[in-house]
């Protein structure tokens, strides 16, 4: 029998039955819709995870005090002042994969202008520090390097601080904040740049010259952290790696010792966030999917209706000359039609469900082509998986007993 009169029969025997067709489908529709908004979800969270991370410097690498390894053991004062001016600068005349490098030193206090305060952080760093985290100044200027060196008491400060501080609409440049009693001079705002993946606002924090911050607030010439720029994100892990040899021969360590400093990239965080995005989309879909495992139990369940109500058909096509493969071939293809076209009604409804989620939740979607193609692929293996019993138990009738069939 050809293909063509295979469809025809089979969307002619599923007009019959509209309603019981349309019911039928309802799972697969459901179930693909389902799976395609999962997975846009999914995949929307996983993009803006790694887009929030890379807006703070897709090439950050940062150092850290104290061994990676402490097997839950709490470190004492002394493992976490393993960072110093002298790793800082051996950094940054030895390596030879990194753009820019900042040491990092911070505080957390109240500060104060006028009759308003706000408590915020307080960050000791070097002028590159903005290329590092992709910052930039809207209003003023940074400090430069010659502040560095003199130790001067001036300070960017970013917008959440500003609008706590100006309420009154004042200018924030030239004007002296007080942070625990010690005044700065205001010479820079910086741009507005929201809140991160961990939900921090990057815009509430003050930016001073390190050793401002070592000596009148710390008293101390230790470093809380360094960070740096790799020249590309490809070369990140490289870096990272040279960072830890220089290190190591600053800190005299010998072959069999343990670092007493991690280093870490955003890499690092991309891909951990990223392995748990695509964890709980899993979860999601295998979820979802139960719904096609139904829609696929009804295609069976009303396939077997239909060759039982229509057993006297079979008898008589097999009667006049049809044959075996054509019975089940009808049967078969009946059921991948139902499939197949509850999955274009699923893909419309799925892509429909995105846009509504995207538009009205506001949540991050993005919908791929491999998604579709496996979703409507689905459909024709369950059709084919679930249709093929029935199709084939029509096929094995004896034509007497399916004639005298009532």
């Amino acid at each position: 029998m050809k293909a063509i009169n295979l469809f025809k029969i089979a969307w002619k025997a599923l007009q019959r039955n509209r309603l019981r067709a349309f019911l039928t489908m309802l799972g697969i529709i459901i179930g693909v819709a389902s799976v395609i908004a999962m997975l846009a979800i999914g995949e929307g969270s996983k993009q803006s995870i790694k887009n929030q991370i890379s807006g703070m410097g897709s090439n950050m690498l940062f150092v850290q005090p104290g061994s990676d390894s402490r097997g839950g053991v709490r470190q004492d004062f002394s493992q976490s002042q393993t960072l110093t001016l002298a790793d800082y600068k051996a950094l940054k005349e030895k390596n030879t994969m990194l753009t820019d490098i900042s040491p990092q030193v911070n505080g957390s206090g109240q500060v104060i202008f006028g009759a308003n305060n706000w408590p915020t952080s307080i960050y000791g760093v070097n002028p590159q520090y903005l290329n590092i985290r992709k910052l930039s100044v809207k209003r003023g200027s940074i400090f430069t390097d010659k502040d560095v060196s003199s130790a001067s008491k001036v300070v960017v400060i970013g917008q959440t601080v500003v609008e706590n501080l100006f309420k009154n609409g004042e200018d924030p440049l030239g004007k002296t904040i007080r942070y625990n009693k010690i005044p700065f001079k205001v010479i820079g705002v910086l741009a507005e740049k929201g809140q991160n993946t961990f939900g921090q606002d990057q815009d509430d924090v003050i930016l001073a010259p390190y050793t401002t911050v070592q000596k009148r607030i710390q008293a101390s010439t230790h470093l809380q952290s360094i960070t740096a720029s790799a020249r590309s994100e490809e070369i990140a892990e490289q870096a990272s790696l040279e960072m830890a040899s220089i290190l190591r021969t600053s800190h005299k360590l010998g072959a069999t010792d343990e670092d007493d400093f991690n280093v870490r990239s955003q890499q690092e965080l991309i891909s951990t966030f990223s392995s748990t995005s695509e964890i709980l989309t899993i979860l999601l879909v295998a979820i979802a999917s139960i719904s096609l495992v139904i829609g696929g139990i009804g295609i069976m369940n009303i396939m077997y209706v239909s060759v039982t109500e229509r057993t006297r058909e079979i008898g008589l096509r097999m009667a006049v000359g049809g044959r075996g493969i054509d019975i089940l071939l009808q049967f078969l293809v009946e059921a991948i039609l139902i499939s197949i076209t509850g999955g274009l009604i699923g893909v419309a409804l799925g892509l429909g469900s995105t846009l509504l989620v995207s538009n009205v939740m506001h949540w991050p979607t993005v919908v791929t082509t491999q998604s579709l193609v496996i979703s409507f692929a689905v459909c024709a293996i369950t059709g084919i998986f679930f249709g093929w019993y029935p199709a084939r138990k029509a096929a094995s009738l004896d034509p007497i007993v399916a004639l005298r069939y009532e």
